[in-house]
């Protein structure tokens, strides 16, 4: 059975920084690409960072750039997404996926998905 273990998430205030993790297991972890999503109440899902199988290619949502930064432990299966500083609209429920391989802007090739978890970051 494929899951993906998101954590990390809290209350945190603004200027604060915040390191999520992504566990993978049931699947082999160095052919897939792990996403990283968020959902604001309200608001449709986007994919935030991402970081490919082949040759570890980055992708950053252009807002969320300078300030999140996405890594693998390869040997943990694991994958983090630094936020540092956080600001207020960054408040969301964050999940992490897979998708074959490459990174990719179409969420249906996401496979499998995290469960979420909750950053709320106050002012």
């Amino acid at each position: 059975e494929v899951q993906l273990q998101a954590s990390g998430g809290g209350l945190v205030q603004a200027g604060g920084s915040l390191r999520l993790s992504c566990a993978a297991s049931g699947l082999t972890f160095e052919n897939y690409a792990i996403g990283w999503f968020r959902q604001a109440p309200g608001k449709e899902r986007e994919e935030i960072a991402c970081i490919s199988k082949t040759d570890g290619t980055l992708y950053y949502l252009d807002s969320v750039k300078g300030r999140f930064t996405i890594t693998k432990d390869a040997a943990k299966s694991t994958v983090y997404l630094q936020i540092n500083p956080l600001a207020p609209e960054d408040t969301a429920l964050y999940y992490c996926a897979s998708a074959p391989f490459f990174c990719t802007a179409q969420l249906g090739a996401f496979r499998f998905w995290g469960q979420g978890t909750q950053v709320t970051v106050s002012s």
